[in-house]
């Protein structure tokens, strides 16, 4: 033993320190990727434990940089803070967070996997036919069809691009897809409504608030499997409706070309 207790004691605590691989404010923060004063905010708010106090020094492990690490994933997937706070608890009450958050995922991912089209507002209006005018652009940038971006811009989808350009070429005015647009969105929105309705109702209204880990996981993969069922259920009701509402049409029309096509006798007359 060395004749030096406090020497010792000390050289102790800086190998405890390098094994524990403990870190002072401003470390812990580069580490993080944060600001000293954004560390001292969620540790106001507790969303940090308290550090190891030694004399007026702050210690922090990397149990600290992990869970500043989930914060910053989690601020990313656009919770807000209070809500960072309550899965943090769940967390410390023994709850799987991995769980919760892939139930997260499975509610929150994108149903659609369109991509943005980038466009010159010469090539948009190429698209439609030269028929991009103030009016019409306004109203596609309205729908949220359009972003514009100075002298540039960008479709929120090449399928729908393709798909309104092809009204467009037929001959069907581009004003008039862009109302029609309005209107199939308005169904969109209903369905979609309709769907969680149905899914909030039967699959969530009636769990306890603290779902286990077992209840959470099989919560998220039966949502993952509803989202191909609910496309198929409108796929389905589209075409059945647009058979409906065509063979309806078509004999209209069939009917009031019958009575404006000459008869044999009228052929006769002649």
């Amino acid at each position: 033993m060395s004749e030096n207790p406090e020497s010792d004691a000390a050289a102790d605590r800086s190998a405890a320190r390098r094994a524990l691989r403990e870190f002072r404010t401003e470390d812990l923060a580069r580490e993080a990727g944060i600001t000293v004063r954004t560390l001292r905010f969620y540790r106001e708010r507790q969303l940090l434990p308290p550090p190891r106090r030694e004399g007026r020094l702050a210690w922090y492990t990397e149990d600290h940089l992990a869970r500043l690490r989930i914060i910053a994933d989690l601020l990313e997937r656009g919770h807000t803070l209070g809500g960072i706070a309550e899965l943090l608890a769940a967390w410390e009450e023994g709850r799987d967070v991995a769980a919760l958050l892939g139930l997260e995922g499975a509610i929150a991912a994108p149903w659609s996997e369109e991509a943005p089209v980038p466009l010159t507002l010469a090539e948009l209006d190429a698209a439609y036919g030269g028929q991009v005018d103030p009016s019409n652009l306004a109203e596609a940038v309205d729908l949220g069809y359009v972003q514009l971006d100075g002298g540039t811009a960008s479709h929120i989808s090449r399928r729908l691009l393709d798909a309104s350009a092809a009204l467009v070429a037929e001959g069907v005015p581009l004003a008039a897809v862009l109302e029609a647009a309005r209107g199939v969105r308005a169904s969109a929105d209903a369905l979609a409504d309709l769907f969680v309705e149905l899914v909030g109702k039967q699959l969530l209204g009636g769990l306890d608030a603290r779902l286990s880990a077992e209840e959470t996981v099989r919560l998220a993969d039966s949502l993952a499997r509803l989202r191909p069922v609910a496309r198929t259920v409108v796929d389905v009701e589209f075409a059945l409706a647009m058979d409906r509402r065509v063979h309806g049409e078509l004999g209209a029309v069939l009917t009031q070309l019958g009575h404006h096509r000459p008869s044999a006798a009228d052929d006769a007359e002649d």
